[in-house]
């Protein structure tokens, strides 16, 4: 099976300090939360990148693992976010959200207004477009549906990357003002499809988590490049 990712996000933020929180978008927000720290700029700054190949009906035949087919009806959608203050557990818990889908047993717009319940309700921060262009069309979803494609998600491990840690450590105070924080997730990826079907993919993928104190933590938006 080709490498084929559900998510799908083009690159197209770049601004200002001055104008990053109107914006909203997730360079912007870690640009605001790190702009302190030197360095920092070119690598937070979401600038133009190339779009991630949006998922597709799968074929006969994969280059890919077989793997059993996955099963993700669960009754929801998308399962509810929990309730957590560490950013780390939070991240592992929406990416694999992110990872799962079932167009058999759910439209995507049921799988849309699943997904919107991971969102921060701060308008200023959340980066709502960067998760929607996450999901196929409500066409290529129905082209999914009509080949029965469905996918699970295993997550492994998920850190802080190195160069936000190393941003927190220099100005620990830079993060109070927005508490958004950026991190990285792997795991690994079960498409399954009609005709017995299956592949899986080991992936990874960068977060803006938000996790104010005393409040449960909330997703702000998916960078458009992993972090290490």
């Amino acid at each position: 099976m080709s490498k084929r990712r559900f998510p799908s996000a083009g690159g197209r933020r770049h601004g200002a300090p001055s104008s990053v929180l109107r914006r909203a978008s997730i360079g912007g927000i870690v640009l605001a939360v790190l702009l302190a720290v030197a360095g920092l700029v070119a690598y937070v700054t979401r600038a133009e990148s190339p779009a991630a190949p949006k998922a597709t009906p799968a074929p006969a035949s994969s280059s890919a693992s077989p793997s059993p087919a996955a099963t993700t009806h669960t009754g929801v959608a998308v399962a509810a976010p929990p309730r957590t203050t560490d950013p780390i557990e939070f991240a592992k818990a929406a990416t694999k959200v992110l990872w799962t889908y079932d167009t058999r047993s759910f439209s995507q717009a049921e799988h849309m207004a699943g997904l919107k319940r991971w969102m921060t309700d701060e308008k200023k921060y959340a980066d709502w477009k960067s998760v929607s262009d996450q999901v196929p069309s409500p066409v290529l979803w129905s082209r999914m549906r009509d080949n029965g494609q469905h996918a699970g998600a295993t997550v492994g491990e998920g850190h802080f990357p190195q160069a936000f840690k190393t941003a927190l450590a220099q100005d620990p105070g830079a993060i109070t003002e927005a508490y958004v924080y950026a991190v990285t997730v792997t795991g690994k990826q079960s498409i399954a499809w009609k005709g017995s079907g299956a592949g899986a993919e080991s992936r990874s993928t960068t977060l803006a988590v938000q996790c104010r104190p005393n409040r449960d933590c909330a997703l702000v938006g998916v960078l458009p490049n992993v972090a290490p």
